[in-house]
């Protein structure tokens, strides 16, 4: 899938994947490729803007932590980014359902 069909949904593969606890921004990158089985190969330059907005909108929240000898920024879900994802995934699943109905479930 091209990233620009991803484009619209890539803050909610970025609130998925913090769901499963705390992660720093390559991790972030490497979570969405295995997930999706290499289907979301997505540069760090495309991911990151995504992680910096979201903290923004105290949809993430981020400390940095030192490992490895290296300083990172690792970020994690807010109250309010669990419930925004919970809304995206209902919205996600209605269209889903919608779009299958029309391509006969293909």
């Amino acid at each position: 899938m091209g990233n620009d069909r991803i484009r619209g949904h890539l803050d909610t593969l970025i609130l998925s994947v913090l769901k499963g606890g705390s992660a720093h921004g390559y991790e972030v990158v490497a979570e969405l490729r295995r997930r999706s089985d290499g289907e979301f190969d997505l540069p760090e330059g495309t991911v990151y803007p995504a992680l910096h907005r979201l903290e923004r909108q105290s949809l993430l929240a981020s400390d940095w932590e030192v490992g490895d000898g290296r300083r990172r920024r690792v970020y994690r879900l807010t109250a309010a980014g669990s419930t925004a994802l919970a809304k995206e995934a209902r919205d996600w699943r209605s269209f889903a359902t919608g779009m299958n109905a029309i391509l006969g479930g293909a």
